[in-house]
């Protein structure tokens, strides 16, 4: 296949970002709305609502360590100002050891408590992000190959037309994602039951193949243990409505994301992926903000995610480019959606020549396009939670 590349930054830690931004981390719930003001007063910077960070459980203050440290290291940040409470369970410091180490790029850090409350904090936070922004801003980008990237992969409100078309199209890129030596992350562990015979057989190893079980057998096992089976909420009842009548149906569509190539590891939630590694698994659940959370606190820098009923998904880090198979979702939702995968089941375009379409948008958005969900200021993102708030 022919060698791509894109334009991008290059950080210390030797990664490589497509977007340059300041990350306002906020290391709980209690700091979410001191981020919202600070992040509102500093050019490209950016934030979200942390709900968690206290009263967890250690399980679940895992997965939430995880996505801080995983976003304050994702290539698309330049670097991170961390603003906590003071008293939460995700304490400054436990924050600080997780964000480094997994990166050493920028970091400064300001506590609510200790600093004078929050206008005090916004003040000397805002000043802080204000002077990183400066730095990142002299930076060039320079030109590298597609095997620096990794690609996370996500379908959400799935109808007949994703496993027919869109989720094809995805794992059509995600082959040549692999042939060019970059990396695609299939998630969504629950929309992997029923097929999960089929992705063990793909498995690179005897103890990939074994893991790919495991995890689907623990998540059912862990939805067991509070009294219900997945498949009470899956499929959901927008799938029904568009036609999926079975969990399983479900899945067959679902893995289709991977392509055919074989799977190189396996990676729990939010854990830092390497680049370079071909198609890869992260167990992560179904649900779409969570998935994609974790797949982007593992270090992607661009989600492809496919919808046949149509949907506004977006991300604070990394940009998400959307792909339906259903004509009808993509009139209606041509404000939200990028790419109609529909000609494929109607026979005028050959998946080659939708592949090709969709290489050169990734290539695009590597180089800077917004997809239509970055440019309508779609940040929205969930952590993934084992049990119930302490």
């Amino acid at each position: 296949m022919e060698k791509m590349t894109f334009w991008g930054y290059r950080r210390p830690d030797g990664r490589v970002g497509i977007r340059n931004k300041i990350l306002i981390l906020p290391a709980s719930v209690c700091a979410s709305d001191t981020t919202r003001i600070i992040a509102s007063q500093v050019e490209s910077a950016v934030t979200f609502n942390n709900q968690n960070g206290c009263s967890q459980v250690p399980s679940d203050q895992q997965f939430t360590m995880d996505v801080m440290a995983g976003y304050a290291a994702n290539p698309n940040v330049y670097g991170t100002v961390v603003v906590s409470l003071g008293c939460e369970n995700c304490q400054m410091d436990l924050v600080l050891d997780a964000i480094k180490e997994r990166t050493n790029k920028p970091i400064r850090h300001f506590i609510i408590q200790e600093n004078g409350g929050t206008i005090s904090t916004v003040e000397k936070a805002v000043r802080a992000a204000k002077e990183m922004a400066q730095e990142a801003s002299l930076l060039q980008k320079e030109e590298f190959d597609f095997s620096e990237l990794i690609i996370g992969t996500e379908c959400g409100g799935s109808d007949p037309t994703s496993g027919l078309a869109a989720n094809v199209l995805i794992g059509e890129m995600s082959d040549r994602m692999v042939e060019l030596g970059g990396t695609s992350i299939l998630s969504e562990t629950t929309e992997f039951i029923g097929a999960e015979h089929i992705l063990a057989r793909r498995g690179k190893t005897k103890e990939i193949s074994d893991r790919i079980y495991q995890i689907v057998h623990d998540y059912e096992h862990a939805i067991k243990l509070v009294g219900h089976d997945i498949r009470e909420g899956n499929p959901s009842p927008g799938n029904k409505e568009g036609g999926l009548t079975t969990l399983e149906e479900k899945s067959l569509g679902c893995i289709h994301k991977g392509g055919h190539s074989e799977v190189t590891a396996v990676y729990n939630y939010a854990k830092q992926v390497e680049p370079k590694q071909g198609l890869v698994i992260m167990d992560t659940p179904g649900n779409d903000p969570s998935s994609v959370a974790a797949m982007v606190a593992g270090g992607c820098q661009i989600v492809v995610f496919s919808t046949g009923r149509g949907t506004p998904t977006g991300n604070p880090l990394a940009p998400v480019i959307k792909i339906t198979g259903n004509k009808v979702t993509f009139a209606n939702m041509s404000d939200n959606i990028d790419i109609d995968a529909s000609p494929y089941i109607y026979g005028t375009k050959t998946m080659t020549e939708l592949g090709d379409e969709l290489m050169t948008e990734i290539k695009e958005v590597a180089d800077g396009k917004l997809t239509k969900a970055e440019a309508l200021g779609y940040t929205e993102m969930a952590i993934a939670r084992v049990c119930n708030y302490m």
